[in-house]
């Protein structure tokens, strides 16, 4: 047995899906509105995992332009079969669901192949005689349906059959089916995506059914485990190791300690799971999960995990993969060739606030973290600005500038909330073109720092709580972003890193 960190991949990562190809293993997460869409992370160990690619890298295979706050790319679903990769998603924003596909999971992914299903959460199921079916939850009954399917044309191929509405739980959805010692398993989740949400199995001789419900359901959940620093756990999906070994990924959050708020989006999560005498799955400890488990990995992990990192510093051919646009990015407006070693925006009048800004940003992973970059303006217009920003969606953020007014030169802190927009803090500056943004990040307040030369200067502050998933208007289903913006002209940007600061602090345990 080997002891293990969770979340195995921190930050904004939801909805999880896994596949294996011999020794290797791979996972997509959901991506709603940001761009490029569905991450692809690569694990020997199913602990240690790499972003190696997106599915979704081009505008003709996602179209975001009009995507709502928590639209566009709702839970991805990846398999592996004869020697391709297949993935099946919805865009809630577009025309539905879809299928890509590709034979080099490093390289590009097909045209969307468009399929019949008003609904969500689709998945694919191959089984041993051939067929493939396609499953998912409709939107019209309520209920799962299955039918059969071409996965590289998306063609239906068979009549749509309801084949079960869950066990009981509102909202039954993620649908996965496994074969497994003959019998067909039907994986959902229930619940909700919130705090109630539960994973839940059922398992039949047919993939059509009818299907009977386990005993021990819900097989996962902590909606009764409110002193866990993990909750909302749920949206699981099955993989069976090259050792015989089984596991469960899911998706969970971490709550703020103390509160029922989430401010780092749902993240993906590991657990054993193992088969009993019933042919029924346990998971974890009797359904739920930890942040430290142990369990029979199928290779050694590396080193002990360092805290969060990342740095750019724009010397590299393109930009790195980490970073994330808001929505269809207007790619003219990133350039890494204008001045050698520096990152270029050029904005127009679009602010934090619009749909598209000139935005690019990294998944926030840990409560506690820290985010520095330096700003170069060869001149400012007025009204321009540029400078770093956290950012949830256009409706939730705190920006960090420098701007130019009336021939004056400012550093502001501003701050957007539901419908409020507030300038907490102005400060003039003298300005001679270079200047450095710092964000440290906390469970309680962002802190927001500035500084010409010398010492850091703290501006001010905004609440933690002004970026959480349970503080929106509408309901939303992502996290937080630390990154760059600019507005109204050309800004430079030197380097952009960030690094976590606390293990102890970031791992916290909820207290109520």
């Amino acid at each position: 047995m080997t002891s293990y960190q969770n979340p195995i991949i921190r930050g904004f990562n939801p909805d999880p899906s896994i596949c294996r190809v011999g020794e290797d293993y791979y996972l997509v997460t959901s991506t709603f509105e940001f761009f490029p869409g569905v991450p692809i992370y690569h694990s020997k160990n199913l602990v240690d995992w790499e972003l190696i690619n997106y599915c979704l890298t081009r505008d003709s295979q996602l179209n975001l332009v009009n995507a709502r706050c928590s639209g566009g790319i709702y839970a991805p679903t990846i398999r592996y079969h004869d020697g391709w990769f297949y993935m099946i998603t919805t865009n809630v924003s577009d025309r539905g669901s879809f299928i890509v596909y590709t034979d080099d999971i490093y390289g590009e992914w097909s045209d969307p192949q468009w399929v019949e299903h008003e609904g969500i959460d689709p998945s694919l199921f191959f089984d041993d005689d051939g067929t493939v079916y396609f499953c998912g939850r409709d939107n019209n009954s309520g209920g799962i349906i299955l039918y059969e399917i071409n996965p590289r044309t998306g063609k239906k191929l068979s009549a749509t059959q309801i084949i079960s509405y869950g066990t009981g739980g509102k909202h039954p959805e993620a649908p996965h089916i496994y074969k497994v010692n003959n019998y067909y398993y039907l994986l959902l989740a229930e619940g909700g995506t919130e705090y109630g949400h539960m994973a839940t199995i059922l398992r039949s001789k047919s993939p059509y059914g009818p299907y009977e419900a386990c005993p021990h359901n819900p097989i996962l959940t902590h909606r009764d485990f409110t002193a866990s620093p993990i909750q909302a756990t749920g949206h699981a999906d099955l993989i069976e190791d090259t050792n015989g070994n089984w596991w469960l990924v899911c998706l969970g959050i971490r709550p703020l300690p103390g509160l029922l708020l989430h401010n780092l989006g749902r993240e993906t999560f590991l657990t054993p799971m193992v088969w009993d005498e019933n042919g029924w799955p346990v998971v974890g400890n009797k359904g739920t999960i930890a942040m430290t488990m142990e369990g029979p990995l199928p290779a050694p992990i590396g080193f002990p995990p360092s805290l969060a990192a990342f740095e750019d510093d724009f010397t590299g051919p393109t930009l790195k993969k980490e970073w994330t646009f808001v929505r269809n990015p207007r790619r003219e407006n990133y350039s890494l060739s204008a001045r050698k070693g520096y990152l270029k925006l050029t904005a127009g009048a679009e602010s934090l606030s619009d749909p598209r800004p000139t935005f690019l940003g990294i998944r926030q992973q840990e409560f506690a973290m820290r985010a520095q970059t330096q700003v170069l303006l060869n001149s400012m217009s007025e009204g321009q600005k540029a400078g770093l920003a956290a950012f949830y969606n256009q409706n939730y953020h705190y920006a960090l500038y420098v701007t130019r007014e009336q021939g004056r030169s400012f550093v502001v802190l501003a701050k957007k909330v539901h419908d409020l927009e507030d300038t907490t803090t102005r400060v003039e500056i003298d300005f001679d073109g270079m200047i450095e943004f710092q964000i440290e990040t906390g469970s309680e307040d962002y802190h927001f720092r500035y500084r010409l030369d010398g010492d850091w200067i703290e501006i001010g502050t905004g609440k933690t709580a002004g970026l959480c998933t349970e503080g929106t208007m509408t309901m939303t289903f992502t996290g937080t972003f630390l990154g760059l913006f600019a507005s109204k002209g050309e800004a430079f940007f030197k380097y952009f890193r960030v690094q976590a600061l606390n293990r102890a602090q970031n791992n916290s345990v909820v207290n109520r």
